[in-house]
């Protein structure tokens, strides 16, 4: 499978940045595999879809605010700085991306906030934009981490390309967020509201809960035309024995499982037994799925609709098909769906 393969024309207006105005009110397109029929519905329609016993798996990470804004000591320089993920408490130490990375060289101290109160010093270089930084605070590390995390604003990706707003502290955020880690949110858990969840549970239906700590190698370029070379990021995945004896229990009873997301997908996936059963997990994976691709745990999938040559979207034409999914998209862009994290949901059955 080609790169080139998932290349489209996406017309800019088409990618939403900001949510609907109800988590669960935006628009729903259902795919059927078999078939190859395509409904166009609203979110909280999904229920229709579902029955008793049937499962569904949700990642519960919880993003911080990653995105923080400092300057350069002597120069005053404006640095952008994406925290991605703490190495050491009692050090201080994150890892983190910076922008423009040339301005930034081991030694150089940056400053946060309006007085300066937050400053962190470039202890290494580890890739042409990563570095790790060594915040200087005394104090409990409850007390470091609020302090930062007051600094810092959503990290909504980039091309959402319009200013973090009050609302996206709420909205980027899934209603069950629950265990720190992502600094990309799981978009397809982002239209489920409360009441759809309470119908879903009257229903009968199942949730099992993992955590896939999301990062931004979901949003890197692939460069490379063959896509068996390419290297996924790591992301943390936990995976505890409550969600395995959920999971499992509706496999043996021919339950439907929906993964919630491409995040889910690529873990259930990466700790998957030979009889296709899931099992407990706590560790990394840097699973790539694209087409073809024969899944072993879950048998229908929620997932947004993703920006052209996204991994998202080859994982999503892995599940679906590529002929039916690409055609799903032409459709969607007929219709005027929106695209990205704020966008339009498809369920795939």
């Amino acid at each position: 499978m080609k790169l080139s393969k998932f290349k489209f024309n996406l017309p800019d207006e088409l990618i939403a940045l900001h949510p609907a105005p109800n988590r669960d009110e935006s628009r729903l397109m259902v795919v059927h595999r078999k078939s190859g029929d395509i409904e166009h519905k609203i979110f909280k329609d999904l229920i229709e879809y579902f029955d008793d016993k049937d499962t569904f798996i949700f990642n519960d990470t919880l993003v911080f605010p990653a995105r923080l804004y400092g300057n350069k000591e002597k120069t005053g320089a404006k640095i952008e700085v994406f925290l991605l993920r703490e190495l050491n408490e009692d050090l201080r130490l994150w890892d983190v991306l910076v922008d423009p990375a040339r301005k930034i060289r081991i030694g150089n101290k940056l400053y946060f906030g309006e007085d300066d109160s937050m400053v962190a010093e470039v202890i290494d270089n580890t890739t042409s934009r990563g570095r790790t930084l060594r915040f200087l605070y005394d104090g409990p590390h409850d007390e470091f981490k609020a302090a930062l995390y007051a600094l810092g604003e959503m990290p909504i990706p980039n091309y959402i390309n319009r200013e973090v707003v009050p609302e996206d502290t709420d909205r980027y955020q899934t209603i069950f967020a629950k265990n720190e880690g992502a600094v990309i949110a799981p978009a397809a858990g982002l239209h489920f509201s409360r009441e759809l969840m309470k119908r879903l549970e009257i229903k009968g239906c199942e949730f099992a809960f993992i955590t896939i700590h999301s990062g931004l190698g979901n949003f890197r370029d692939i460069d490379v035309e063959d896509l068996t070379k390419h290297k996924m990021d790591s992301e943390q995945v936990f995976i505890g024995p409550e969600a395995v004896n959920i999971v499992n229990k509706a496999k043996d009873n021919n339950k439907q499982i929906c993964a919630v997301g491409t995040s889910v997908i690529r873990a259930t996936e990466s700790t998957v037994t030979t009889g296709g059963h899931l099992k407990e997990f706590e560790g990394w994976t840097n699973k790539f799925i694209f087409p073809p691709y024969d899944f072993s745990v879950a048998s229908s999938l929620i997932t947004n609709f993703h920006l052209p040559l996204s991994t998202m979207l080859m994982q999503t034409t892995a599940f679906g098909g590529y002929d039916l999914i690409m055609d799903a998209y032409k459709k969607a862009i007929e219709e005027k769906y929106r695209f990205g994290a704020y966008g339009d949901a498809m369920l795939i059955i």
